[in-house]
């Protein structure tokens, strides 16, 4: 029997942003968003502290590259990916603040819309 899944929308430029990354990276990405919408979290997915609960982040660590997803669980019925970018400093584990602030005004905006 198959599981119930949700649908997984993307704010417009998260989907651009998602579709410059690395072949290999989307299909990473979009293997981890599948599990969500099945209800699970992938092992590259954690929660983004900060933005309470139902807010993740698909991490993809490289040597010479990172990318990050970030998606919302509880904002819809649907999984919304809310940022999708190309982790520049290799210095700190952390997520850059302008990219925080960039999901923080992502998903104020996604639920004032969906409201």
């Amino acid at each position: 029997m198959a599981r119930p899944t949700r649908p997984i929308s993307w704010i417009k430029a998260a989907r651009k942003d998602f579709e410059a990354f690395p072949a290999e990276a989307q299909v990473r990405v979009l293997h981890a968003l599948t599990i969500a919408a099945e209800g699970g979290k992938a092992d590259i997915a954690k929660p983004l502290t900060g933005f309470g609960s139902g807010v993740f982040e698909v991490a993809l660590p490289s040597r010479r590259e990172a990318y990050r997803v970030v998606y919302a669980v509880q904002v819809d019925a649907d999984i919304w990916v809310v940022h999708a970018f190309q982790k520049k400093s290799k210095r700190w584990i952390h997520t850059p603040k302008e990219e925080l602030d960039v999901v923080r005004l992502r998903l104020r905006r996604l639920k004032e819309r969906l409201s």
